[in-house]
Protein backbone atom coordinates (compact mmCIF):
# COMPACT_ATOMS: atom_id res chain seq x y z
CA UNK A 1 0.00 0.00 0.00
CA UNK A 2 1.26 3.45 -0.93
CA UNK A 3 0.37 6.89 0.41
CA UNK A 4 -1.60 7.78 -2.71
CA UNK A 5 -3.68 4.62 -2.31
CA UNK A 6 -4.94 5.52 1.19
CA UNK A 7 -8.67 6.16 1.41
CA UNK A 8 -10.91 6.91 4.42
CA UNK A 9 -13.21 4.12 5.63
CA UNK A 10 -16.51 3.87 3.78
CA UNK A 11 -19.09 6.45 4.98
CA UNK A 12 -16.65 7.88 7.55
CA UNK A 13 -16.63 11.31 5.87
CA UNK A 14 -19.95 13.17 5.77
CA UNK A 15 -20.46 15.94 3.24
CA UNK A 16 -21.25 19.32 4.78
CA UNK A 17 -24.72 20.72 4.18
CA UNK A 18 -24.66 23.75 1.88
CA UNK A 19 -27.45 25.93 3.23
CA UNK A 20 -29.40 28.36 1.05
CA UNK A 21 -28.80 26.55 -2.27
CA UNK A 22 -32.38 26.15 -3.49
CA UNK A 23 -35.59 24.50 -2.30
CA UNK A 24 -34.56 21.04 -3.49
CA UNK A 25 -31.54 20.95 -1.20
CA UNK A 26 -33.46 20.56 2.09
CA UNK A 27 -31.85 23.78 3.32
CA UNK A 28 -33.17 26.28 0.79
CA UNK A 29 -35.24 29.45 1.26
CA UNK A 30 -34.62 30.34 4.95
CA UNK A 31 -31.47 28.16 5.11
CA UNK A 32 -32.40 26.49 8.39
CA UNK A 33 -32.81 29.78 10.28
CA UNK A 34 -36.60 29.66 10.59
CA UNK A 35 -38.72 32.69 9.69
CA UNK A 36 -38.33 36.24 10.97
CA UNK A 37 -36.77 37.31 14.23
CA UNK A 38 -33.38 38.48 15.38
CA UNK A 39 -31.57 35.22 14.72
CA UNK A 40 -32.84 34.91 11.15
CA UNK A 41 -31.14 38.15 10.14
CA UNK A 42 -27.56 38.48 8.99
CA UNK A 43 -25.49 39.70 11.94
CA UNK A 44 -28.37 38.66 14.18
CA UNK A 45 -28.07 37.24 17.68
CA UNK A 46 -26.98 38.93 20.88
CA UNK A 47 -23.51 39.92 22.03
CA UNK A 48 -21.86 37.49 24.47
CA UNK A 49 -22.35 39.81 27.48
CA UNK A 50 -26.10 40.31 26.91
CA UNK A 51 -28.58 38.33 29.04
CA UNK A 52 -31.89 39.55 27.68
CA UNK A 53 -31.99 42.71 29.77
CA UNK A 54 -31.21 40.94 33.07
CA UNK A 55 -28.20 42.48 34.80
CA UNK A 56 -25.30 40.53 33.28
CA UNK A 57 -23.18 38.23 35.41
CA UNK A 58 -20.14 40.43 34.82
CA UNK A 59 -21.95 43.33 36.50
CA UNK A 60 -23.58 41.26 39.26
CA UNK A 61 -20.22 40.09 40.64
CA UNK A 62 -18.04 42.35 42.78
CA UNK A 63 -14.85 43.82 41.31
CA UNK A 64 -11.72 41.71 41.60
CA UNK A 65 -9.37 43.91 43.55
CA UNK A 66 -5.61 43.82 43.87
CA UNK A 67 -3.24 42.26 41.38
CA UNK A 68 -1.05 39.23 40.76
CA UNK A 69 2.64 39.82 41.26
CA UNK A 70 4.34 38.20 38.25
CA UNK A 71 7.70 38.17 40.04
CA UNK A 72 6.46 36.13 43.03
CA UNK A 73 8.56 33.03 43.69
CA UNK A 74 6.69 29.97 44.99
CA UNK A 75 8.68 27.72 47.33
CA UNK A 76 8.15 24.08 48.23
CA UNK A 77 8.31 24.12 52.03
CA UNK A 78 9.82 21.44 54.26
CA UNK A 79 9.87 21.64 58.04
CA UNK A 80 13.00 20.83 60.06
CA UNK A 81 11.11 18.02 61.86
CA UNK A 82 10.74 16.12 58.56
CA UNK A 83 14.54 16.06 58.11
CA UNK A 84 14.78 13.77 61.15
CA UNK A 85 14.07 10.84 58.75
CA UNK A 86 17.54 11.17 57.20
CA UNK A 87 20.61 9.46 58.74
CA UNK A 88 23.24 11.53 60.58
CA UNK A 89 25.84 13.33 58.41
CA UNK A 90 23.57 13.02 55.34
CA UNK A 91 23.71 15.61 52.55
CA UNK A 92 20.20 16.83 51.85
CA UNK A 93 19.58 18.59 48.51
CA UNK A 94 16.35 19.56 46.72
CA UNK A 95 16.88 16.47 44.51
CA UNK A 96 17.10 14.21 47.61
CA UNK A 97 13.92 15.75 49.00
CA UNK A 98 12.17 15.09 45.68
CA UNK A 99 13.30 11.44 45.61
CA UNK A 100 12.02 10.83 49.15
CA UNK A 101 8.68 12.49 48.34
CA UNK A 102 9.00 15.40 50.79
CA UNK A 103 8.86 17.81 47.84
CA UNK A 104 6.62 17.10 44.85
CA UNK A 105 7.49 19.63 42.16
CA UNK A 106 10.79 20.78 40.78
CA UNK A 107 10.73 24.19 42.45
CA UNK A 108 12.89 26.18 44.90
CA UNK A 109 12.91 24.71 48.43
CA UNK A 110 12.48 26.62 51.68
CA UNK A 111 13.23 25.01 55.05
CA UNK A 112 11.00 26.14 57.91
CA UNK A 113 11.61 25.72 61.64
CA UNK A 114 8.68 23.56 62.81
CA UNK A 115 9.75 20.42 64.71
CA UNK A 116 13.06 19.35 66.24
CA UNK A 117 16.30 18.04 64.79
CA UNK A 118 18.71 15.88 66.81
CA UNK A 119 21.27 14.73 64.23
CA UNK A 120 23.86 16.75 62.29
CA UNK A 121 22.90 17.19 58.62
CA UNK A 122 24.18 19.24 55.69
CA UNK A 123 21.11 20.89 54.22
CA UNK A 124 21.17 22.52 50.76
CA UNK A 125 18.12 24.71 50.03
CA UNK A 126 17.20 28.00 48.39
CA UNK A 127 15.89 29.66 51.56
CA UNK A 128 15.92 29.03 55.33
CA UNK A 129 13.83 30.63 58.03
CA UNK A 130 15.86 32.02 60.94
CA UNK A 131 14.54 29.35 63.34
CA UNK A 132 15.30 26.53 60.86
CA UNK A 133 18.87 27.79 60.38
CA UNK A 134 19.32 27.97 64.17
CA UNK A 135 17.96 24.44 64.79
CA UNK A 136 20.11 22.83 62.06
CA UNK A 137 23.26 24.52 63.36
CA UNK A 138 22.37 23.71 67.00
CA UNK A 139 22.18 20.01 66.04
CA UNK A 140 25.74 20.28 64.66
CA UNK A 141 24.70 20.50 61.01
CA UNK A 142 25.51 23.01 58.30
CA UNK A 143 23.29 25.23 56.15
CA UNK A 144 24.08 25.79 52.47
CA UNK A 145 21.96 28.42 50.75
CA UNK A 146 21.58 27.82 47.01
CA UNK A 147 21.04 30.51 44.40
CA UNK A 148 17.37 30.88 43.47
CA UNK A 149 16.08 29.22 40.30
CA UNK A 150 13.97 32.28 39.44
Amino acid sequence: MKLHELRPALNSRKRRIRAGRGDGSRRGKTAGRGTKGQNSRSGGGVRPYFEGGQLPLVRRLPHQRGFTNIFRVEYAVVNVGRLEEFPAQAEITPATLQETGLVRKNMPVKILGDGDLTRPLTVHAHRFSASARQKIEAAGGTVVELLSQA
